[in-house]
């Protein structure tokens, strides 16, 4: 089909303003998703067609300020400044204006294609706030168009605004930014010096005020993209410098402290307030929900509600599924053997590679599908800001930031979510330290070994009456034990390998809000649970196939898993365990699921994964090979704290893209395991307890 005319928008905002649901109110389903080139950062990109004109529309990632301290702010600033979009859409929350027009006088300053979207009305109305839309259109100089995305109010007159303006049928210019007598006058100085950086005079502006700014990533997006480190410009950079080193006030601070004080003026001119009830019932809760006496309390009984939900509703499915896959693999064995298929190759595929295949998605699938649409509710609610908020103080302490509190919530659910969460920390020490600390935290993957430990050797079988929930506790006191690890690590690496002074942080606590159930289904499971269990089950399948050759490849009548197990048997003993169960961590080492059914093989000697649905006489299989409470507590010890499984080792050096940082990754949890295993283990026989 052929188009009039084609025009890119880019869509800005901070976050929690509702910029998602505008995107895909414009776009539909005409989008899709995927990297910044270089970056880790997400982006979504879509289209849309109004009177006969294509519009593709770039939703840029959510951010307070274009000072850029992160990937998501270079990322905004840089596709603003250099990609040069028809029409910049600045998304802005109705009843927060006064914060997010720090964003958009920014903006004003780099472009005057401008569209400003005042968005949340409707919330905003609910809480008797009211926004001047006329005024502040004539305050900024630019179109402001008042909408409800959710609900589709004003989106038209939103589209109509940005045909405007990419066409230039609107000629207005947003209003100037005036900054102190001081800044003023060095910007003029450079901007005669930098004549012909640009045609576009606001941007030649905006590059003159960050060249004040001593901002060095600007200036080396400036020097790739206009070139200003040649020598025509060294006039231009020598005196920036000069400017700079003559002032006892930096002009970033002046600059900053300017955007604050005029964002605050023209709120307080356009934005009419009165507290209501819905405001003082939020303000109430909040009290409770971040007290210094309530707010732990209640963090941690919401994190065993959440666990005992996972824990009971996921046996039911997980049994279906193994039952599933088992008929499976009798017709994939039948099949294989009606095409005359060689009995050991038979054997490879349907006992190997695809048997560790069924038993990783039937164990992982029911609990992950479970967790994180709880996890992304919970999110939506705006409860994990406030779990974040909760535990700043002690992160900082450990000399980390108080987001990666999101990343250790995410790594329940699976470590690589964790690993892949760290992107919202803006300074690069602190999201490694994350980044590494994430494996410290038990996973889906590992809640079904621990639980079943604590049931056979702390509850007791037959399990007594509520025992799900008891189970949740012990794994609450697990998760408990493993947050305290990660405090203490996270100050080792502060003191170490990397040094530095927690960073501060703007940590918004957004307005509670309903989620849209259908919409948390979709994105939880296709964003989250089929994208940790895609990579698992990639790396799976070889994985098969190894355990496969390891219990049937035999050397001197004993398999070659036997002679590993033997191998390791000395270090075993030394922490508590033996040569089997370590060796099953290293074979489990593509998913913690199958660490026990790699177990139970070598106990009984078998050629394949053996599951035992009776944890009786699992007991009596573990005991029968010199299992004692000691080994119970050891075991849980070390699946708490072991190398990362592969799908996080790869998620770690896809965001980190080092192979140290990954070996870092992999080797904290590991010596920590290793060594706590030996000293309870130490401890224990000198105490003379078995």
């Amino acid at each position: 089909m052929k188009y009039d005319r084609e025009y890119t928008i880019a869509l800005a905002g901070n976050p929690n303003v509702g910029k998602s649901t505008v995107f895909n109110a414009l776009t539909g389903l005409k989008q899709h998703t995927g990297n910044w080139v270089g970056k880790t950062v997400g982006n979504a990109v879509g289209s849309y067609i109004y009177h006969n004109d294509l519009y593709e529309i770039t939703d840029l990632p959510g951010t307070y300020s274009l000072c850029a301290h992160s990937a998501e702010e270079v990322i905004a600033r840089d596709h603003i400044c250099f990609a040069k979009p028809d029409v910049t859409v600045v998304v802005c929350d109705a009843s927060c204006l006064e914060r997010n027009l720090n964003l958009v006088l920014q903006i004003t300053e780099i472009t005057d294609r401008v569209v400003i979207c005042v968005n949340m009305i409707d919330e905003a109305a609910k809480k008797n706030i009211g926004v001047d839309i006329q005024k502040l259109s004539d305050i900024l100089g630019t179109e402001v168009v008042a909408t409800s995305a959710r609900s589709k109010k004003g989106l038209d007159k939103l589209l109509s605004a940005i045909e405007k303006t990419a066409s230039g049928e609107n000629c207005r210019a947003p209003n100037p930014m005036i900054y102190t007598k001081r800044t003023e006058s060095a910007i003029s100085e450079l901007m005669l010096l930098a004549n012909g950086i640009t045609d576009d005079t606001r941007k030649q502006r905006f590059i003159c005020l960050r060249l004040l700014q001593n901002d060095d990533d600007m200036k080396k997006s400036l020097c790739s993209k206009y070139g200003i480190c040649s020598e025509k410009y060294e006039p231009l950079l020598q005196r920036a410098e000069e400017l700079i080193l003559q002032t006892d006030k930096p002009f970033a601070d002046e600059t900053v402290s300017c955007i604050f004080i005029t964002a605050e003026g023209i709120a307080a001119e356009c934005v009419r307030k009165s507290t209501d009830k819905k405001f003082i019932r939020d303000r109430k809760i909040d009290r409770i929900l971040t007290g210094k006496l309530t707010g732990i309390p209640i963090m941690l009984l919401m994190l065993l509600a959440i666990l005992w939900i996972t824990i009971a509703g996921a046996n039911y499915p997980s049994s279906l599924l193994s039952e599933l896959f088992g008929k499976l693999e009798s017709l994939l064995r039948d099949g294989l053997s009606a095409v005359g298929t060689p009995p050991v190759v038979n054997s490879i595929l349907t006992e190997g590679v695809f048997r560790v295949l069924a038993w990783v998605v039937a164990v992982m699938l029911p609990p992950m599908a479970i967790f994180f649409p709880l996890f992304t509710i919970l999110e939506d609610y705006g409860i994990l800001p406030r779990i974040a908020f909760n535990l700043d103080k002690s992160f900082k302490k450990a000399g980390a930031c108080g987001k990666q509190a999101l990343c250790l919530c995410m790594s329940l659910g699976c470590n690589a979510c964790g690993i892949t969460g760290a992107r919202i920390i803006d300074s690069k020490r602190e999201r490694l330290m994350a980044i590494i600390t994430s494996s410290l935290m038990p996973c889906n993957g590992k809640f079904p070994t621990i639980i079943s430990i604590i049931t056979m050797f702390a509850i007791g079988i037959p399990a007594v009456a509520g025992s799900g929930f008891i189970a949740a506790l012990w794994l609450c006191v697990v998760i408990a034990a493993a947050i305290a690890a990660v405090m203490l690590v996270s100050r080792f690496l502060s003191k170490t390998l990397l040094k530095g002074i927690p960073s501060s942080f703007t940590l918004e606590l957004p307005p509670y809000r309903t989620p849209q159930f259908g919409k948390v289904l979709v994105r939880a499971f296709l964003d989250r649970t089929l994208f940790v269990l895609g990579r698992a089950v990639l790396i799976a399948a070889p994985a098969g196939l190894i355990i496969w050759i390891m219990a049937n490849v035999t050397v001197g009548d004993i398999s070659l898993l036997g002679h590993c197990t033997a191998f390791l048997d000395p270090l075993g003993r030394l922490m508590g365990l033996d040569g089997v169960i370590l060796f099953a961590f290293i074979l489990g080492f593509p998913a913690n699921e199958i660490v026990i059914p790699i177990v139970i093989m070598a106990y009984s000697e078998g050629t394949a994964l053996t599951e035992i649905s009776e944890l009786s006489a699992l007991k009596d299989l573990f005991v029968s090979n010199g299992w004692t409470t000691v080994t119970a507590v050891c075991m849980i010890i070390f699946v708490l704290f072991h190398f990362p499984c592969s799908t996080s080792c790869l998620t770690v050096y896809k965001e980190t893209k080092s192979i140290k940082w990954t070996a870092i990754s992999f080797a904290v949890p590991t010596v920590i395991g290793i060594a706590l295993c030996m000293a309870v283990n130490g401890l224990c026989t000198l105490l003379g307890i078995a």
